[in-house]
């Protein structure tokens, strides 16, 4: 079955990449899809338990386009997703008019900063808790985006089944999960976002609420995100999670386009994914952590994304017991390319 898959997304990978360049010579626009994909390998070292690993990270591809100018779809598969084969997009979309987009399928809900971020606009090899474990959702429903006129502000909701990504057919519900996020850019570079979510894993309402900031000066950028979740009915206690980084891009004149030095903080409660324990209780799933992050970006090139992330990572446990083995100290280097 998964050469199967594997075969059918380089098929119609090749496909694609036909039809863009017998777009080109006719000088026209294809109704056939545009191709896109990101490879990420990487291997990394564990400081205080001397061992290595290494591990294709994501590779994925995605075909995009419009049927008609008011009619677009996207599909978008990740054939190593921590080495299984997953898919992650697959929607239509209707543009009716100027700034309104609607969607139906399966698609990331809109919610978050980070964890909204695709793997080849990450900043560091591994993303932030709050993009990892805890905002980190993926859902069949239905998205409606609204853009206003002459106003820099993005207005996003969206209502879902709350089944997951591979429980659709046979589910059914009385009641939808739904997503809101609000994003506004102010003229000198500081984008504020707002957003707040409600999930039901194995029944038990969720409610996460979460608040941000990007500024952007000159070859700065700083970043700070906030996330609450609140468990229904006390079935486990308030998660409090929290991310903040600096990012310094220095141009260079050869071989790499520019070098970005970069520091983050990040934090997290004892958090459970939904998970149940034998006796029906909320499981703890991710222990509570504090992790400090310094690395430097190498960027290879301008219009494909490549590049190098170097990183160590510093993790402090209250209880190192309950450490999972791929969160503790360690050094990474990432390559990743965009095309």
């Amino acid at each position: 079955m998964k050469r199967l898959q594997l075969l059918a997304a380089a098929c119609v990978m090749t496909v694609g990449m036909a039809a863009q360049t017998d777009s080109t010579k006719v000088g026209r626009k294809s109704w056939l899809p545009h191709v896109s994909g990101t490879i990420r390998g990487k291997v990394e070292y564990q400081t205080n338990e001397k061992e290595s690993r290494f591990e294709v990270r994501t590779a994925r591809v995605a075909l995009d386009g419009f049927i008609t100018p008011m009619v677009d779809y996207k599909a978008e598969i990740d054939l190593s997703d921590e080495g299984q084969i997953k898919m992650l997009d697959a929607y239509a979309g209707v543009l009716p008019c100027r700034g309104l987009d609607l969607r139906i399928g399966q698609m990331r809900v809109p919610f978050s900063i980070d964890a909204h971020r695709s793997p080849h606009k990450q900043y560091f090899a591994n993303r932030s808790f709050i993009a990892k474990q805890v905002g980190n959702v993926r859902d069949v429903g239905f998205y409606v985006g609204y853009t206003l006129p002459n106003v820099p502000l993005v207005v996003e909701v969206g209502a879902f089944n709350g089944s997951g990504l591979t429980n659709q057919k046979n589910y059914w519900t009385k009641e939808f999960n739904f997503s809101a996020k609000a994003q506004y850019t102010l003229p000198f570079g500081l984008t504020l976002q707002a957003s707040v979510q409600k999930i039901s894993p194995n029944g038990i309402k969720t409610y996460l609420y979460d608040g941000g900031a990007t500024l952007q000066s000159g070859r700065f950028t700083f970043e700070a995100e906030y996330l609450r979740k609140h468990y229904e009915h006390k079935a486990f206690n308030d998660v409090n999670a929290f991310d903040a980084f600096v990012c310094y891009d220095q141009p260079l004149p050869k071989v790499f386009r520019k070098m970005s030095f970069l520091c983050r903080y990040d934090m997290m409660d004892n958090h459970s994914d939904g998970t149940l324990t034998d006796e029906g209780k909320l499981k703890l799933t991710d222990a509570q952590r504090h992790r400090v992050t310094g690395g430097i970006t190498l960027s290879m090139a301008k219009k494909m994304n490549a590049d190098i992330r170097l990183n160590y990572e510093k993790y402090f446990y209250d209880d190192i017991s309950l450490a999972k083995p791929s969160e503790r100290d360690k050094v990474v280097a990432e390559l990743v390319v965009h095309f």
